[in-house]
């Protein structure tokens, strides 16, 4: 038995088929059907139930996959864990959620990379869902995210930030008054692809608000630009990082109990480097009291006073 068998084993367990391990592991699919029949010839044990079309884990093959990830974080922390900089070196994948990637995203990479700069952050944008599938998978380490109503099992959840929602609309209208708003002007809405358009939808049918859809749109740069021209209103989050030169708009209210977006930090439990998730959230977290104010370049971080 090696490492490498066991990343195989893991591998076939996460993407559900030998092919589809095979291309994770850069590997043939023949050499993965070889490596796991290796693996239960060494142990005597069936991990794989061959009487399917697709051969499924056995209920022994599943607590193996769980044990094979203590093994691999425990062999992966080895390094760090001796020369004591804990995986704050090399490459950190992180994803991101489209309305982080204006403000709040660039400081905290800014912030990480003063801090380590032998850290090489990539940055993968996406929608929730998608990153919590990328999260699970193991293609990305760390993903700033909007937190969804149930947290996969097997990855860990670290608060952030809470948004509440607010209307947005053209200075030329004419009321403040959002409910008004809402009814009497062609609503420009929150893809409900994205975990706050859900949250968006629920609010309005709970407040029994009928909206006239014009369009449909992920990027708040968009949505704020098309209501900048009057095109409609919308709904979108506060956001805890503060604009630069934010658009003239008006921003207001809802009712009391309006719903608000908890930005987070989701990654697996199993991850090795659990320093570097610390770290990255204690950048977010110093990221979101300098957006309060925030300067007027981000070329360089300024200091937090705290």
């Amino acid at each position: 038995m090696t490492i490498r068998l066991l990343r195989t084993l893991v591998a076939v367990a996460e993407h559900g088929t030998f092919s589809a391990a095979a291309d994770k592991v850069f590997v043939t699919h023949a050499a993965v059907s070889q490596q796991m029949k290796a693996l239960e010839e060494d142990w005597q044990i069936a991990i794989f139930d061959r009487t399917k079309r697709t051969p499924e884990l056995t209920s022994i093959g599943r607590s193996l996959v769980e044990k094979a990830r203590e093994v691999i974080k425990a062999y992966d922390n080895l390094v760090p864990s001796v020369l004591g900089d804990d995986g704050l070196s090399g490459d950190l994948r992180l994803g991101a959620v489209p309305t982080t990637l204006a403000g709040l995203t660039p400081m905290t990479i800014s912030l990480l990379k003063s801090a380590f700069p032998d850290l090489h952050v990539a940055v993968q944008p996406g929608l929730t869902n998608s990153l919590l599938h990328q999260i699970e998978r193991g293609h990305l380490d760390v993903a700033i995210i909007s937190r969804p109503k149930l947290i996969p099992r097997g990855l860990n959840w670290a608060h952030i930030a809470t948004e509440p929602l607010q209307l947005l609309a053209s200075l030329e209208t004419e009321s403040d008054d959002p409910v008004y708003l809402l009814k009497s002007n062609p609503f420009i809405r929150f893809t409900r692809d994205a975990v706050v358009g859900s949250l968006i939808e629920g609010w309005l049918q709970d407040q029994k608000i009928d909206v006239h859809d014009s369009m449909e749109l992920e990027s708040l740069e968009a949505i704020s630009t098309m209501v900048l021209c009057n095109l409609g209103v919308s709904i979108v989050p506060r956001r805890c990082f503060k604009a630069v030169s934010p658009l003239p708009l008006k921003r207001l209210d809802l009712t009391p109990n309006a719903p608000v977006r908890h930005l987070g930090l989701v990654s697996r439990s199993d991850y090795a480097k659990a320093r570097v998730i610390q770290e990255v959230q204690g950048k977010f977290l110093e990221a979101v009291n300098i957006g309060r104010f925030p300067p007027q370049t981000f070329g360089t971080p300024i200091q937090s006073d705290n």
